[in-house]
């Protein structure tokens, strides 16, 4: 094994684990929300747990799928926070769920001069590096925003962590 497939290799693991900690956070803040909530928006200028989730996997399909994978671009954005329901919290959590397994699948299998190859998505340019890069911390952002918006509507802890004592000091 080459250095530059042990960073790779270690780079993907990574990747795919963090997708696997937003995903895990947003299922169990959607199993604590009742169905009623999934699609009610705060204020008019933000989205509700319903639109987050479609947004998501508009996201995560353009950047970490189609581009790496060089299909085509099929996303409306727009529609994705334009819709005001018509899937259940147990829908959505399946939709992502499938989104999510693709993408790490896009990560795994994506040939080693795909990690450096300049793309344009959204007008941006990015290597491939950079889209997965992408797909990471804006999964693990919403997935702050729907942390959030549960803590105001329950009132209480998610427990993310429970049971993991994240007071220990880092050993060097």
């Amino acid at each position: 094994m080459t250095k530059d497939s042990t960073f790779r290799n270690e780079f993907i693991q990574n990747a795919c684990f963090r997708m696997d900690e937003s995903l895990r956070m947003v299922t169990i803040c959607l199993n604590k929300l009742e169905e009623s909530v999934i699609w009610k928006k705060p204020n008019t200028s933000t989205n509700s747990i319903g639109n987050l989730i479609l947004h998501l996997c508009g996201n995560i399909t353009q950047y970490g799928i189609a581009s790496l994978q060089g299909l085509e671009d099929n996303r409306n954005r727009d529609k994705e926070f334009e819709t005001l329901s018509g899937y259940s919290k147990d829908e959505l959590l399946q939709k992502l769920s499938e989104t999510v397994e693709t993408a790490k699948q896009s990560f795994s299998n994506a040939l080693e001069d795909e990690f450096t190859k300049k793309r344009s998505v959204q007008g941006f340019e990015f290597s491939g590096i950079g889209n997965i890069v992408h797909v990471v911390e804006h999964f693990s952002y919403h997935t702050g925003q729907i942390a959030l918006w549960t803590k105001l509507l329950n009132n209480a802890d998610l427990g993310f962590y429970d049971g993991i004592d994240l007071t220990v000091k880092n050993e060097n």
